[in-house]
């Protein structure tokens, strides 16, 4: 197996098939777009754009969706020599409506199981975990077993060396309870230097929702860099320096599902690069900003240029 890639993620992985018609309910549907999708996914798609070098950790089923997810993993630059294949659980599909500017709601088909939760601690390259610059992992690879075991044990065998992300990424739909999801966080948090989620994936992590009690909330429990995501009062980023808070990018929002991963993606470009907080944060939101106006989620992620010239040509 190769080693030393900029980014290596785990995490979920599928099929998103979103609606070519908008403002209406998926029963009114009548056409749909095919694209790859999931958060950790998404997120090495997105830094790939800015030429880094990045693979992702996950599983798909062993039938025509694997097969295409495989193939657009290859056509955006992101490694697949660590995505497995299961032979009983189908690969999954994620449909979403689409009602902008704020409504977009998803519906995960990921029954009886999704093969990237069936991921178990002997699949895993702990060589390649260990030697990635940046290691990117999801809370919703806690929410159940075998995944669970293997998400902390690549966190663990990371040791907080080097940078190693955790996306609070809460979806209830994937938890018993809040109060489960807190349980397990916390145990992921132990061993992370960045952590990044909005408001209520912070009161899921450190029950606070409050953006500067929660950022210290999160550096209390040993995390180097705190982002805390507000939603239209923009991005607030705590680290050994001080705070940064970034308004956000005005944007015609047609689909605000991928902005998160292209954030994501963007503030690895950003860390990868030595930049510093503030010009990050404002990196990162120009980014999600761009997706934000686009249909797709991954098809949409964005290339340096495109950024700069969102934030004017300056970065």
């Amino acid at each position: 197996m190769r080693t030393g890639f900029d980014l290596v993620t785990m995490g979920r992985i599928g099929v998103d098939l979103y609606p070519l018609q908008t403002g209406v309910g998926l029963e009114d549907v009548t056409s749909f777009g095919k694209y790859l999708g999931g958060s950790a996914t998404n997120v090495a798609v997105a830094a790939a754009r800015y030429g880094r070098r990045t693979a992702v950790i996950t599983k798909t089923g062993d039938d025509p969706f694997g097969r295409f997810l495989r193939r657009a993993l290859g056509e955006y630059g992101v490694a697949s020599e660590f995505v497995g294949v299961s032979k009983q659980l189908p690969t999954p599909v994620t449909f979403c409506e689409v009602f902008p500017p704020d409504d977009f709601p998803l519906y995960f088909y990921r029954f009886p199981k999704a093969p990237d939760l069936d991921l178990s601690p002997g699949e895993l390259d702990f060589d390649a975990i260990r030697a990635a610059k940046v290691f990117w992992a999801t809370v919703t690879g806690l929410s159940q077993e075998p995944s669970r075991a293997a998400t902390l044990a690549a966190l663990e065998a990371r040791g907080r060396d080097g940078i190693t992300v955790l996306d609070l990424d809460y979806r209830p739909m994937f938890w018993e309870s809040r109060e489960q999801a807190r349980e397990w966080v916390g145990k992921a948090l132990e061993h992370v230097t960045v952590a990044v989620g909005n408001l209520d994936e912070c009161d899921t992590a450190v029950a606070v929702r409050e953006p500067r009690a929660a950022a210290k909330a999160l550096r209390d429990r040993g995390v180097s860099l705190a982002v805390v995501k507000q939603g239209p009062k923009g991005v607030l980023a705590v680290d050994d320096t001080g705070e940064a808070e970034v308004p956000p990018v005005p944007v015609e929002v047609v689909n605000g599902l991928g902005a998160g991963d292209a954030f994501g993606g963007a503030l690895v470009h950003g860390l990868l690069s030595g930049w510093d907080t503030e010009r990050i944060m404002r990196f990162a939101n120009a980014a999600g900003a761009l997706v934000a106006g686009e249909l797709a989620c991954s098809d949409a992620m964005p290339t340096v240029d495109q950024v700069l010239r969102k934030l004017g040509g300056i970065a």
